[in-house]
């Protein structure tokens, strides 16, 4: 934080970006993130490594990607392929995908060095995860990484986030599916939706640029 000496405002104008606060007031957030298609832009290599399990090759990218964007159960169901099927080789295969193909979305790093605590809940394993977070050297921005493979229920079923929040006081929960959000809401949390203007949620950002006006500023 940077004050002005006489005290009238305090802003904040890390990353070339003015965030302003009243006076004596200190903004903290801690924030839990989804990971797929909210801090990375994976869903190309999700919807490639996906499309290998289908054995109808014509159904385009874009189907497959709306379904994925729902749950990747409702896209199992949705082309009829077996869950064990599925469980055995999808993230096999999306794991092989070099990580320079799945690349954070602009100015996600900008939050994430705002905010006092990030953690994570993603249904990606835990390699996979720590694969990309290396690649990009985006580790040191993370407290706790909750993945498929540390026994919680998946989401939107609220365990690994009530535990989260426990711990770390949450204020608030990015993510881009209703199944990210819906926990949060459930424990009180406020929600933030990345690029999805269908689903509820306290705040709506298409790019984290918007991130400082459209949620810091309307909390301060």
């Amino acid at each position: 934080m940077q004050r002005r000496q006489n005290g009238s405002l305090t802003s904040n104008e890390k990353f070339g970006i003015i965030v302003t606060f009243q006076k004596g007031e200190k903004m903290n957030m801690n924030i839990l993130w989804d990971f797929d298609g909210t801090i990375f832009d994976t869903y190309p290599t999700i919807v490639k490594a996906f499309k290998e399990l289908l054995t109808d090759q014509t159904i385009s990218e874009d189907d497959i990607l709306k379904q994925m964007k729902m749950s990747s159960d409702v896209a199992i169901k949705h082309f009829d392929i077996e869950k064990s099927l599925f469980d055995k080789h999808f993230h096999v295969l999306e794991q092989k995908i070099n990580p320079k193909d799945k690349p954070a979305f602009p100015h996600v790093e900008d939050v994430l060095s705002f905010a006092d605590t990030n953690v994570i809940v993603t249904h990606k394993s835990r390699q996979s995860t720590l694969d990309i977070l290396a690649f990009f050297n985006m580790e040191h921005h993370f407290t706790e990484i909750i993945t498929k493979d540390d026994g919680y229920k998946r989401k939107p079923d609220s365990g690994a986030y009530a535990y989260l929040h426990d711990k770390y006081q949450l204020d608030l929960v990015i993510g881009d599916r209703e199944l990210d959000l819906k926990p949060a809401r459930e424990l009180g949390i406020k929600t933030c939706a990345f690029q999805n203007d269908d689903i509820e949620a306290d705040y709506h950002l298409t790019s984290y640029d918007q991130f400082f006006t459209t949620v810091v500023n309307k909390n301060s």
